[in-house]
């Protein structure tokens, strides 16, 4: 198998070397690493396609449904695992995220973008779900919403450079997207690259199964996973497109909006990960799905009653300060599962945040054509939908306690 030769290490052996070699600081790197391509990819892609590839409303939404197909299949990483360490496997997936988006700007074509979209979506999609398995397994629970915070803020600065160089060079140096798209892909294969040869392959104590896993009592998490996925593909789909398409933002600006976007997130991730710890994460993800709610509702007055282009770019980055506390629910994850199961139910939870996602940008790119106000209060409803579910997390979830409804001493023997 792929990294049989590289020396095997577990988590306990690693603790003694330098901190520059341990499980955490490679974590850290692959958070660093993923945004440089994902985030420029983002910043340009409505610019893209509507100023080179003529896109409207009706194409955005295929793009994203296409994007979203490796995400609902995220479940094959259980296959993949069987053959590739994880560690392994999250490497890889990042270059194939950095090559496909090197690539973009060659293809402007409606199937050439399609194509390396899917492409980049199966590295990004794949990466993600083997990265937040090993998240929860290499750090501790009681260190791990400060820990996941501080990852969270680590990918933000890594955005925020990526943007920040956008915003400074694109115009002055006329740039194409020819040589960002090639620049902050080849950026990403190479930081992948080097901690695919320069970590050792870490051991976990819990061995994971590498069957398919559903379990009853994790049922709340999996509801909260799909509302989540598909009230979040509204905002990743719709939220940039309309400040594109409705007050015209230019490339530079759009990026300047990210930039905020990811400042805030590097100063407040790090205190939401403390809050999740101090407050716990039913009170988290109350608070976030009440503040996603109204956020929501407003994007729809912007359509409905004319509210301009400051309250619209204000709106975005308070979207994404909320989107920030959802790692709540990775540990709320943490707390209740068996420990070998959290692979196999990383996969199974991106596959189940994905179910809407493959029909949802389609379905919901035709209904903004004729009423994008209609878009945002669906996902006004979806939010009020996510706090009904919060209010079911006890306050100290446990195994056997995963619910309100569920007693602590009851812990199943699955």
């Amino acid at each position: 198998m792929f990294g049989d030769s590289i020396r095997r290490m577990d988590l306990d052996e690693a603790k003694a070397l330098p901190f520059v070699r341990q499980p955490v600081f490679l974590l850290f790197l692959m958070a660093l690493a993923m945004p440089i391509a994902f985030a420029t990819w983002s910043a340009l892609l409505n610019n893209f396609v509507i100023e080179v590839a003529g896109f409207t409303g009706v194409e955005i939404g295929w793009l994203h449904t296409v994007r979203e197909i490796p995400g609902f299949l995220a479940i094959g990483v259980i296959f993949l695992i069987i053959f590739v360490r994880e560690q392994v496997l999250g490497l890889i997936s990042l270059i194939l995220l950095g090559l496909a988006t090197a690539m973009t700007a060659y293809f402007p074509q409606f199937g050439g973008i399609l194509m390396l979209t899917l492409l980049s979506s199966i590295g990004f999609h794949y990466y993600e779900t083997v990265n937040q398995s090993l998240q929860l397994q290499w750090i501790e629970k009681a260190k791990a919403p400060q820990t996941l915070g501080w990852l969270t803020a680590a990918g933000s600065f890594a955005s925020l450079i990526a943007y920040g160089l956008l915003v400074l060079t694109w115009k002055t140096f006329d740039l194409s997207y020819e040589v960002v798209y090639l620049i902050a892909g080849g950026v990403t294969v190479l930081i992948a690259g080097f901690c695919l040869i320069y970590f050792p392959q870490f051991e976990t104590p819990n061995p994971q199964n590498k069957t398919m896993v559903l379990r009853k009592r994790y049922w709340l998490y999996y509801a909260l996973q799909f509302v989540s996925g598909a009230r979040r593909q509204i905002f990743v789909v719709f939220a940039a497109f309309m400040m594109v398409e409705r007050f015209g933002f230019e490339v530079h600006e759009v990026t300047a909006l990210f930039l905020i976007n990811y400042v805030a997130n590097m100063i407040f991730a790090p205190l939401i990960g403390r809050a999740i710890g101090v407050y716990g994460e039913r009170n988290m993800l109350i608070f976030e799905y009440v503040g996603l709610t109204i956020v929501f509702l407003a994007y729809g007055g912007i359509y409905y009653f004319g509210w301009g282009v400051v309250l619209a770019a204000s709106l975005y980055v308070v979207n994404h300060l909320f989107f920030s506390m959802a790692f709540a629910l990775k540990t709320y994850f943490q707390k209740i599962a068996d420990p070998a199961d959290i692979a196999p139910t990383a996969a199974v939870a991106f596959t189940i945040n994905h179910i809407a996602a493959v029909f949802l940008p389609v379905v919901l790119g035709y209904m903004w054509i004729n009423s994008p106000a209609s878009v945002f209060i669906a996902a006004a409803c979806m939010a009020i939908s996510s706090l009904l579910l919060s209010l079911l997390i006890p306050r100290h979830p446990e195994p056997g306690h995963e619910t309100i409804f569920a007693r602590p001493e009851a812990a199943p023997a699955e």
